[in-house]
């Protein structure tokens, strides 16, 4: 069956691979990575025999991925780190090319020629594994994050130069002539794209979707992936650049969304196929007999890129945990030095010994690079427990007479700006505490007082005025960070109240035992308030909803949720909570034949007969509030009756009772 056969042997052994790795608790593409090497053409048992087909349907994996990219990063999120990106990106390039050079010549006893070209491979980073990475970790949106595809984005531009320069370092020139047409070539084409692309490309889906078929849409969306993706190829530039372009520019329109929500699957597949052939280029065999020199590469290589990458993202200003974010994951070897390594290896600059080096190095780092970015956070902690210094913070809108009696909100995402909304409308004055900078400046200009800074560090909670604050409501879902915060807090001012976020039911118990006693699990609440519609289309009463939510919340958070010794304003809020669940009110409606149809108030002698009181009349589409005892009662009434629960059972047997009244 040829390729038939070998796409299902790769997805078998790719399902196989994904599902060790998510029971390990690892990521699935390092399982993709391990199955490529069970299949490839080194492997004792079934094998992939059409490799180079396979190799072409992992070039339209990684042209998908950057596609899906484009569609996920417009140019307006990358704005804010476009200096980081074009001139520490480009510098990057050179100080890792040089400290490239230096490995070969020093440790590998290389030439020149290949020690650069060693070099040149090793200062590229893979898109695909960073993106996998960043989207399993729910971060792609951080500014660590932005500044990472930033400088990835640089690489990958990078690419068509080093194809035009390293096969011609020995000619006079080096080819400099040619890197001119190659800039020439795609400043046109970002000019064609930025100009023309953003209006053809979104009137083309446009039509599309008015003939509502999610098939041809989704052709639609695909064909453009791809066919931009060959356009630049034809052009001479590179096939996934130029599909990655086509993904920026359409990010733009309105289509975005629905796009990318389209393409996701099919991204996901071609680039499960990507790191399967990947895997599938790693010889076991020469993985064991030079496990010495490919872990001492890795290691320096690793190491070395990752204090060039974080040091560059420190002299730009980036501060906190960004560095290390940034260093780790960027420092493995990436997809796109396999073609710089081909090229090299066709040309001769590359030996067979040094083109397997280099490949086996570059696996084994993407591979290893989920893991690494796992570890920033205890890093990180152990970083500020030995290297305590202050932080860079930048504040915005802080008022000069100082904060007091204020809320400080750490974490500006969905859960902190619904927060800040309301204290904004009510006038309550807060203060917010976010580690990326673009969200503290979209904050200052709509929201108020902001602080950029890490509030795991002691130094930062300080600046936010916590000493004279009335209470610290913590939004991040990220208990680790919630910890530090917690007991940073705890040493600032000992008794001030905190409200966290639970990510998850089981952090329930975790966070009481740290002393955070009002806890919150955004997702439990949006799925009572999804089952209060449900039983509310359902015709049950409103307070039989209340009291149904109100029993699964209690049962929930009951176990958790004590408090020793509580303020009296707290205390006095528990008793209302408490007495209201006892005097509830709900809408009873009055129907044709019913004893009291017709009758007042004081005629049917509800409140005398029943002990509930009539506090609103809904007749006709207007609601009367506190009706008046003469208020005439007729069938179609919604009466809002407030008692308790015996009461109001009453209620319910003199409305809808058919006798007449004595």
């Amino acid at each position: 069956m040829g390729l038939a056969a070998d796409i299902a042997l790769i997805l078998v052994a790719a399902l196989a691979g994904g599902l060790l790795a998510h029971r390990l608790g690892q990521p699935p593409l390092i399982g993709y990575i391990v199955a490529g090497v069970l299949v490839g053409p080194h492997a004792i048992g079934p094998s992939v025999i059409e490799v180079h087909d396979v190799e072409l349907l992992a070039e339209i994996g990684v042209a998908l991925l950057l596609f899906g990219l484009g569609l996920e990063v417009s140019f307006r999120d990358l704005r804010p780190v476009r200096k980081v990106a074009l001139i520490g990106g480009t510098l990057q390039i050179v100080l890792t090319i040089a400290f490239g050079w230096g490995v070969g010549r020093l440790m590998l006893g290389l030439d020149h020629r290949p020690a650069i070209w060693l070099g040149a491979l090793l200062s590229l980073s893979s898109t695909m594994v960073v993106l996998k990475t960043l989207v399993s970790q729910g971060v792609l949106g951080t500014l660590a994050s932005r500044v990472m595809i930033g400088i990835l984005i640089v690489q990958d531009l990078a690419v068509v130069p080093m194809l035009i320069v390293l096969p011609k370092l020995g000619e006079a020139g080096g080819g400099l002539p040619d890197v001119g047409k190659a800039a020439v070539r795609a400043a046109i084409f970002l000019a064609v794209m930025i100009v023309v692309g953003t209006k053809l490309m979104p009137a083309l889906l446009r039509t599309v979707a008015r003939w509502k078929s999610r098939e041809l849409f989704l052709v639609a969306v695909v064909a453009l992936g791809i066919g931009v993706g060959y356009g630049t190829y034809l052009f001479g530039l590179s096939f996934a650049f130029g599909a990655f372009v086509a993904g920026m520019v359409l990010s733009e329109s309105e289509f975005s969304h629905q796009a990318l929500g389209e393409i996701v699957p099919l991204r996901d597949v071609f680039g499960l196929v990507f790191f399967v052939s990947a895997g599938m280029l790693l010889d076991p065999g020469y993985l064991v007999e030079n496990l010495g020199r490919v872990a001492a590469l890795v290691v320096v290589v690793m190491a070395g890129k990752g204090l060039v990458l974080g040091g560059i993202a420190r002299a730009f200003g980036y501060g906190n945990r960004a560095p290390l974010i940034v260093a780790l994951g960027l420092s493995q070897v990436g997809e796109f030095s396999f073609v710089l390594a081909r090229v090299g290896l066709r040309d001769g600059s590359l030996s067979r010994d040094l083109y397997g080096l280099a490949l086996t190095t570059a696996i084994v780092s993407m591979a290893l690079t989920p893991l690494l970015q796992r570890t920033v956070p205890p890093l990180y902690r152990l970083h500020r427990k030995f290297f305590p210094q202050r932080e860079p913070l930048r504040t915005f809108d802080l008022p000069k007479e100082g904060l007091r009696d204020h809320v400080v909100v750490v974490g500006y995402g969905r859960t902190g700006r619904a927060a800040v909304e309301v204290m904004r409308r009510t006038g309550l004055p807060f203060v917010v505490v976010d580690s990326d900078h673009a969200v503290t400046e979209s904050c200052a200009g709509g929201c108020g007082s902001a602080i950029w800074g890490d509030a795991t560090v002691p130094t930062v909670l300080e600046a936010t005025g916590l000493a004279s604050a009335r209470l610290l409501l913590i939004t991040t879902p990220d208990v680790a960070g919630i910890r530090a915060i917690v007991r940073h807090a705890r040493a600032i001012r000992p008794g001030i109240p905190i409200v966290a976020r639970a990510p998850s039911p089981e952090h329930l118990e975790e966070l009481r035992g740290l002393g955070v006693y009002e806890i919150v699990q955004p997702e439990f609440e949006a799925g009572l308030e999804m089952v209060r519609q449900v039983l509310a289309r359902f015709d049950y009463s409103p307070a039989d909803i209340l009291r149904y939510s109100d029993a699964v919340h209690r049962e929930s958070y009951g176990p958790f949720l004590g408090r020793p010794e509580p303020r009296e304003a707290v205390r006095a809020l528990d008793e209302l909570r408490h007495a209201a669940r006892g005097i509830e009110f709900e809408w009873i409606p009055l129907r044709e034949g019913s004893a009291i149809a017709g009758k007042t108030l004081a005629e049917a002698e509800f409140r005398a007969r029943s002990g509930a009181s009539v506090v609103a009349v809904r007749t006709a589409g207007a609601t009367r509030a506190n009706p008046s005892p003469d208020h005439r009662l007729r069938p179609g009434d919604l009466l809002a009756v407030l008692g308790t629960d015996e009461q109001r059972a009453e209620a319910r047997r003199l409305v809808e009772g058919s006798g007449p009244v004595s």
